[in-house]
């Protein structure tokens, strides 16, 4: 199957359990803590059941890895990473730029991937050497070249209690023109659209970086994490720029003090 197929199957899958999180929100969910710290609510549960039945009924065989029910069959040369809530804490509160994450792997490459923002009503995909899509129209970064133009999201500035990438993020937005947070997903999505040109993340998750690294790249971007790596673990990190300013933003970020 080729990538822009996948791409279809990944925007329908993560539609289909965007619906299923979206008759959660604002009913005043209760989360749950997890062992790692992040929070985990019905929502999250049920959307994924959703995403995986989904895969299941028309990719049999495939391999599974989710956040909330972890890994099926991961020695499978196709894989579908699922996130189903990206930004859970903003989906309790009522904040609607939560999003669900589906990224296609093969043979350990992002082939096709996609987000949609139910709540929001924006949708982004992606298919290896097909380009990126926002609200289905082709996308692509900016071609802002300077930083005191550039606008800077970030998840968290303080990265968890980083000091070290707190630090560096600080010194960057003390040069760009306009920074501003909740990141998560959406972040990338800006980036990708050309609304912004630098999105930063502290380590996430294979499902959460995977699905942005081909939609950044594919809309002309460059997807990095703070070692200057391609690499879509998320182990250390995510940053996200506009072509045009890839080099300046890592400069700034990567090599200080390692990652």
């Amino acid at each position: 199957m080729d990538a822009m197929m996948l791409m279809e199957a990944s925007l329908e899958v993560a539609k289909r359990a965007g619906e299923v999180a979206s008759a959660h929100f604002g009913r005043g969910l209760v989360p749950e803590i997890k062992p790692d710290g992040s929070p985990v609510t019905l929502a999250d549960r049920e959307a994924e059941q959703a995403a995986r039945s989904w895969l299941a009924e028309r990719f049999a065989g495939d391999g599974l890895f989710g956040e909330e029910f972890g890994r099926e069959r991961s020695d499978a040369p196709r894989q579908w990473l699922i996130d189903p809530i990206d930004g859970t804490r903003s989906f309790v509160r009522g904040v609607p730029l939560w999003g669900t994450l589906i990224a296609c792997i093969e043979h350990g490459h992002v082939v096709a991937s996609a987000a949609v923002f139910p709540s929001a009503g924006r949708t982004m995909c992606a298919a290896r050497a097909g380009g990126t899509f926002v609200d289905g129209v082709r996308a692509h970064v900016s071609s802002i070249p300077t930083l005191q133009a550039a606008l800077l999201v970030a998840t968290d500035l303080g990265f968890s209690g980083d000091a070290s990438r707190a630090s560096r993020a600080a010194s960057l937005a003390a040069e760009v023109g306009t920074t501003r947070t909740w990141g998560d997903a959406y972040g990338y999505l800006l980036v990708a659209s050309g609304a912004a040109e630098i999105m930063l993340d502290g380590p996430y998750q294979p499902w959460d970086a995977a699905p942005m690294m081909l939609a950044v790249e594919e809309a002309g971007g460059v997807f990095t994490d703070w070692r200057g790596s391609l690499a879509w673990d998320g182990a250390h990190g995510g940053i996200a720029t506009n072509a045009s300013l890839a080099n300046t933003v890592r400069s700034h970020l990567v090599g200080r003090t390692g990652a």
